[in-house]
């Protein structure tokens, strides 16, 4: 069994390594070896606690948080339902009631 990547074009099991290229015999579509590696990396989410988060987690607030732009703040224990994993610096993209859409940096959740 082939432990080469399928084709990112056509899906074809058939690729082939030809230097620092994967080709695929179908549709003749090269790509960098190096691109498989880096999609082959999961980005890992992990809150202040150290447990791994997933899309759809409840997450409780450990720090008041001031709201930018705001004079509000979202407190101490204000659980956050139904998060949303995204790339940056603010890993988490969740609603919270009373404050509406916002982005969360996992360091101060935990999961509830």
């Amino acid at each position: 069994m082939s432990t080469l990547p399928a084709c990112p074009q056509c899906a074809s099991q058939y690729t082939y390594e030809d230097g620092d290229n994967f080709v695929c015999p179908e549709c003749a579509h090269e790509w960098p070896k190096l691109a498989a590696v880096v999609a082959d990396e999961v980005k890992v989410v992990r809150d202040a606690n150290g447990n791994v988060l997933q899309d759809g987690d409840s997450v409780t607030v450990i720090k008041d948080l001031k709201v930018k732009g705001s004079s509000s703040v979202v407190k101490v224990g204000t659980k956050v339902k139904n998060i949303r994993l995204v790339d940056g610096d603010h890993d988490i993209d969740c609603k919270i009631d009373g404050f509406g859409a916002m982005q969360l940096k996992s360091e101060f959740v935990r999961k509830a």
